[in-house]
């Protein structure tokens, strides 16, 4: 054993070396904290019917029996080195035709998953480490499920980051927003999007416009945005990626095509595309005056959202602001990793995203950014310094939405912005 890389409430990450021979060539150990852990056996058997060169390799699976009893699951997986998605791209000037490359592995990568049955359910920049040459590995299988596999929770949010949700995703936990009990089943097609916000982040810098809050009698419906094009006085990518970029941010599940569609589509298009592919995406911004904001198309402020949160959305917000505060990649730039490390919760250095998380979340020692502080009024409890409510259906492993102490299952409370009485002029 080399080391221990990192720790959190139901598993430990070891980097670790063969007994005999192989001492150049590291594994990862990920050794569950709390015996009989169904998420282990989960993974590893999602893990064990995949063989692509874009999925690292599951190397073994087993128990350990410590002396005081009870039997821990463990996986044993391919050492990964290399550098989160949006990090390398931000280290490189980068094409159309290198992005339409990049997308055409993660592609190939969710297609096989896909072929097995399974679904990985968190797709997203900091779960695709790049490698010498572009080669890209689709990481974190930690929050995957198969068809079969065992049930493992009923509640929401699901599984997943929440600005990586698909529309259906976000409608249902909306429509089931008030059950106590409501499990939601990821698709291919959730993967497809979430690869389509990947690529729509790392083309543009940010992310695609979210469903929009309507009013509808005395509550609202998320509908569609309006597609806001890509290309701008700073973004140019090629018509082919814009096209397949908004091609896989459609609405509706079936627009979007299936993994296989898509990787075909990219692959040919990084073939066939013409002169402009080659030119950098980024440009240097324009010198024209900036326009002035214009108002919102449907009245849709931040407070439509964030009344929605105050009606049954905390459990989306919450999580998001969970995320922001979460722990992400141990050094700046460069990841070294390994498939499913997500379950482990490592404590390191903050990200705009976590690349560790399903693990579960200790009681942060100070309120999350947005977090309401006190008075905390007479249905919450005041923990170090924040606001939290605490849930009367979960318990201790609280899982990653919540966070757990003295043997209870809380949530973050938000504090919420109040609409402004009027439009903006």
């Amino acid at each position: 054993m080399r080391s221990l890389r990192g720790q959190g409430s139901y598993g430990a990450v070891y980097q670790v070396e063969p007994v005999e021979g192989g001492k150049d060539t590291p594994f990862a150990l990920k050794l569950a904290l709390h015996a009989g852990d169904p998420r282990f056996e989960r993974e590893a058997e999602l893990l064990s019917r995949l063989h692509h060169p874009n999925v690292p390799r599951l190397q073994a699976r087993g128990h350990w029996a410590p002396r005081e009893g009870g039997l821990f699951p463990y996986l044993v997986m391919e050492w990964v080195e290399g550098v989160s998605l949006y990090d390398w791209a931000g280290q490189r000037t980068l094409t159309s035709r290198q992005v339409l490359r990049l997308l055409t592995q993660v592609a190939r990568a969710l297609e096989a998953t896909h072929a097995v049955g399974g679904v990985h359910r968190d797709v997203k920049g900091d779960n695709l480490l790049v490698q010498a040459q572009g080669h890209v590995m689709l990481m974190d299988f930690g929050s995957g499920n198969y068809r079969g596999a065992p049930e493992l929770t009923r509640q929401l949010p699901p599984p997943g980051t929440p600005a990586y949700y698909s529309p259906e995703s976000l409608r249902f936990q909306w429509e089931h927003r008030r059950h106590a009990v409501a499990r939601y089943e990821a698709q291919p097609a959730d993967d497809v999007y979430a690869l389509g916000v990947t690529a729509y982040r790392l083309v543009t810098g940010r992310y695609p416009e979210a469903l929009e809050m309507e009013p509808e009698g005395e509550s609202f419906r998320p509908v569609p945005p309006k597609w806001v094009p890509l290309e701008s006085d700073t973004v140019n990518p090629c018509p082919e990626l814009a096209a397949l970029i908004q091609r896989m941010l459609a609405d509706e599940p079936s627009d979007r095509g299936s993994a296989r569609d898509i990787a075909r589509a990219l692959e040919r298009a990084a073939k066939t595309a013409r002169a402009q592919a080659d030119q950098p995406i980024h440009r240097l911004p324009s010198s024209l005056p900036v326009a002035p904001p214009r108002p919102s198309r449907r009245a849709r402020p931040a407070w439509g959202l964030a009344l929605a949160v105050g009606m049954g959305l905390m459990m989306w917000a919450g999580r998001a602001l969970w995320e922001d505060s979460s722990v992400s990649r141990r050094s700046e730039g460069q990841h070294e990793g390994t498939v499913g490390l997500a379950d482990a919760g490592l404590e390191a250095s903050g990200n705009e995203e976590p690349m560790i998380r399903e693990i579960g979340r200790d009681m942060p020692k100070k309120p999350l950014p947005g977090q309401r502080r006190p008075p905390c009024g007479k249905h919450a409890s005041e923990i170090n310094g924040g606001c939290w409510s605490r849930s009367d259906t979960a318990v201790p492993p609280c899982g990653d939405e919540l966070a757990d102490w003295k043997g209870a299952c809380y949530w973050p409370i938000l504090k919420l912005p109040f609409p402004a009485t009027s439009d903006t002029p």
